[in-house]
């Protein structure tokens, strides 16, 4: 069991009262807080006691109990996950951009699916790192322009994934060298032509929807190929 106390600020709009500051109102002796410092005191959340009840190869599971901002004690089951990274690489050598989709079966969906190019970040590496590596190993193509595009959480409420979308440029195909358990097909789709399997529900992995309206929104693609207006 891993039990522990401590206290880290969260983004959270305030729900309580700062009893801090009526105490040090009513005692002239006491040092006064800053207003930041109030406001972290404010957002601070208690962790009263953390246990690992699940591990898995990717990630683990724990049962904390805390008090929240809101001043509400109550216990979380978090799956905890070193966070992931989705490449959306883009191939400019039409007239219109292609993006890269990869196609896999999901047991946790029962079917297969069209998706991102995408993995985990594995210890000792940074997401840039990882993003190269899995592009490489799932499809072959490496990339020499990279910039990260979108940073989000996939399920904040009992998951602490990441996701890091990268914008992969100017590709080069190679040989593909996917683990033992993946079997992936490897399609370069035109952006707008990606659009109408978001719209028509084709397309139903979240990275690949949010990476695929992040590319249309950059290059003003609208879902039937043409430039749309600009935003």
């Amino acid at each position: 069991m891993l039990a522990y106390h401590f206290v880290y600020s969260v983004r959270m709009a305030n729900a309580r009262k700062n009893t801090s500051n009526k105490s040090s109102r009513t005692n002239s002796t006491k040092k006064t807080s800053s207003p930041e410092e109030n406001v972290a005191e404010q957002n601070a959340v208690k962790v009263l006691s953390s246990k690992i009840v699940h591990t898995a190869p990717v990630f683990k599971v724990t049962r904390d109990e805390v008090i929240e901002p809101s001043g509400v004690k109550v216990r979380r089951d978090i799956i905890r996950h070193p966070g992931s990274v989705v490449i959306l690489a883009i191939d400019e050598r039409k007239s219109e951009p292609q993006v890269l989709l990869i196609r896999q079966y999901r047991y946790a969906a029962n079917q297969e699916l069209w998706e991102l190019p995408a993995g985990r970040i594995d210890e000792g590496e940074n997401a840039l790192q990882a993003a190269k590596r899995e592009l490489a190993e799932e499809t072959g193509y490496s990339a020499s322009e990279w910039k990260l595009a979108l940073y989000y959480y996939a399920s904040p409420g009992f998951l602490d994934e990441t996701m890091s979308i990268f914008a992969a440029r100017d590709l080069r195909k190679g040989k593909a060298s996917p683990e033992e358990d993946e079997f992936i097909t490897c399609k370069l789709v035109s952006l707008g032509k990606a659009v109408r399997w978001v719209m028509s529900g084709k397309l139903q992995d979240g990275k690949a929807i949010a990476g695929v309206l992040w590319a249309a929104q950059k290059f003003h693609i609208s879902g039937n190929g043409k430039p749309g207006k600009k935003s």
